[in-house]
């Protein structure tokens, strides 16, 4: 298998969560843990690092011993800001880092093969950027973004007014991985209450017994337990 380049991750919680009433949607609870804990063993196993991009104190993310970074952007003008702050980041924490893999903070069950299958996928395409889908729904906070592009990433919202990650993506190149949504939607994620039942409802679910992975996706149990 061909070695994964070194990536650094980038857990997204800029957002204001108006849907959910404010405050701080990966700070939730499914079961014991946030969901923000549930990103965070996902993806760090895959990742030279992790950061997590939020605004506000920091102190009240206490629980992770991430680092926290807020949007070198201010007024708050969505996800692009938080891919490029992590961009920016790397390139002066990071130097060696030459990939960002973005995902938000509110997806608890992102798969365990995400960043090896969105390089897959960028490679085979002979594309300098690559996100991820369930099936229909492309999911485009989910993706790889190379470093060297944090430059005209700045231009693109400072100067263009760009706010929507997919018309930024599309411009630059974009090919994009799918996953399977049985057992579930590895990319569902948390927008309402009934959302966080559903999410809650998976957990006791899928923590109930052991099961095979799906497509390398998924590793058993463990993720689950309470």
């Amino acid at each position: 298998m061909t070695p994964v380049p070194t990536t650094l991750g980038v857990i997204l919680a800029g957002g204001l969560a108006r849907r959910m009433g404010g405050g701080d949607k990966p700070l939730l609870r499914l079961g014991r843990r946030s969901l923000l804990a549930f990103v965070e063993q996902r993806l760090a196993p895959q990742c030279e690092g992790v950061i997590l991009n939020a605004n506000g104190d920091p102190a009240r993310f206490s629980e992770t011993r991430m680092p926290v970074v807020c949007d070198s952007i201010p007024g708050h003008p969505g996800p692009l800001a938080g891919i490029l702050t992590a961009l920016e980041w790397a390139a002066i924490h990071r130097p060696e880092v030459e990939w960002v893999i973005s995902v938000p903070g509110d997806t608890p069950f992102i798969p365990h093969d995400l960043v090896r299958r969105l390089h897959e996928a960028r490679e085979a395409g002979r594309k300098p950027l690559a996100c991820a889908a369930s099936g229909s729904h492309h999911h485009h906070t989910v993706g790889l973004w190379p470093v060297d592009l944090r430059h005209d990433l700045r231009h693109a919202l400072t100067i263009e007014g760009a706010r929507r990650v997919e018309n930024w993506a599309n411009a630059h190149g974009l090919v994009t991985a799918f996953w399977p949504t049985e057992p579930f939607d590895p990319f569902f994620n948390i927008n309402s209450p009934e959302d966080l039942n559903a999410a809650r409802a998976i957990v006791e679910r899928e923590g109930t017994h052991r099961w095979k992975p799906l497509n390398g996706g998924w590793n058993g149990r463990e993720d689950f337990d309470d």
